[in-house]
C-alpha cells in the first residue's frame, strides 16, 4: 500500500491469525524472490494469507468483526458429511 505521501506502506508483522486469532500459524509457500511475500496458514481455522495482504485481510485489529471466530465457533462448526465407501457395481 503506498501513503498518502507516496511511501511504501509495509504491513505489520503477523502475531497471531486474523480470523481466529491463534497464536499457531504455519508458512505454506514464500515467495521465489527473497522477502518480497509469504502466504501463512493457520492452524486452528484453516485461514491462509499473504503477508503483503492489506490490514483488513492480515490484522486481527483490522479484520471485520462478522467474519472473526472464537474457539468455540470453530468447535461447534458443523463436519463436511464423509464420502460413503464405494459401492460395489451390482450389474
Amino acid at each position: 500500500m503506498t501513503t498518502p505521501h507516496g511511501e511504501t506502506e509495509q504491513p505489520a508483522p503477523t502475531t497471531v491469525c486474523p480470523r481466529c486469532a491463534a497464536a499457531e500459524f504455519g508458512e505454506l509457500a514464500v515467495s521465489p524472490v527473497p522477502g518480497a511475500w509469504r502466504v501463512l496458514r493457520c492452524d486452528r481455522c484453516l485461514y491462509s494469507w499473504r503477508t503483503t495482504e492489506p490490514a483488513r485481510r492480515s490484522s486481527r485489529a483490522a479484520y471485520p468483526e462478522r467474519f472473526r471466530m472464537s474457539r468455540a465457533d470453530i468447535d461447534e462448526a458443523p463436519r463436511l458429511p464423509p464420502v460413503p465407501d464405494i459401492r460395489e457395481d451390482t450389474r
